[in-house]
């Protein structure tokens, strides 16, 4: 079964230096019929103005996926991680038993355009830990490029959750397919462009839950980045 999320659908926040989509229940937005889809609890998009950014704050016991469209983004933690986050380059802060961190635009005029991704880990009260890496448009152009794993696969990044985070480039004639096990659920986003997933078209900020599938296709792509998940029911 495959069910389809309009962008538009999704819920909305303005805070001036911060606009972001909410594809699920995060703070002042509350559906209770969209709380998550498996294991995936939070898909945020969101966008930075200029010198802004998110102020120290804390976590625990989550695995946060940060995903750059444009800009950079700066990474500051209590465990002595300071990085920026480019565009191509997935990372990954396990929160464990507690985390401290700030998340900031420094560029004087250009937006930070990214994804916050929260997965529910399968483990609980571990030592946090940060990781960063790098994947090039030729490695997700055309297919789905595994960027994050329970063990680390194919040079992913590692979390603790049994999940998989994928990320393709296609458009024109390209197309990429996944098996997925029926039993679990798979999730689509579609960071910009237009694709058909499973003969269903869907634009830049369309989703798509599918539950009892045994594949996934996507094709019809034009200029088409999705991130696509495979997760714990």
């Amino acid at each position: 079964m495959l069910s389809i999320r309009k962008s538009q659908d999704r819920g909305y926040a303005d805070h001036g230096w911060l606009k972001s989509f909410h594809s699920f229940s995060f703070a002042g937005y509350f559906d209770p019929a969209h709380m998550g889809w498996g294991n995936l609890r939070v898909i945020n998009e969101d966008r930075i103005a200029p010198g802004s950014g998110f102020g120290t704050h804390g976590h625990k016991d989550m695995e946060i996926i940060s995903y750059v469209v444009s800009g950079a983004l700066g990474h500051k933690d209590s465990i002595g991680t300071g990085a920026s986050i480019p565009p191509g380059d997935v990372q990954r802060m396990s929160a464990g038993r507690g985390i401290q961190h700030s998340e900031y635009n420094y560029a004087p005029k250009d937006e930070t355009h990214f994804f916050q991704i929260w997965i529910e880990p399968n483990v609980k009260g571990i030592a946090p830990g940060y990781e960063q890496k790098t994947f090039t448009a030729p490695e997700k152009q055309g297919q789905l490029r595994l960027v994050a794993s329970p063990d680390g696969a194919e040079g992913s990044v590692t979390i603790h959750a049994d999940a998989r985070m994928y990320s393709g480039l296609l458009d024109g004639a390209q197309a990429a397919t996944l098996t997925l096990d029926p039993a679990r659920k798979a999730y689509v986003h579609v960071v910009r462009g237009a694709v058909s997933v499973n003969g269903q078209a869907l634009q830049g900020g369309d989703a798509a839950k599918l539950t009892g599938e045994a594949a996934l296709s996507l094709a019809d792509a034009t200029d088409a980045e999705v991130l696509v998940f495979d997760l714990a029911a």
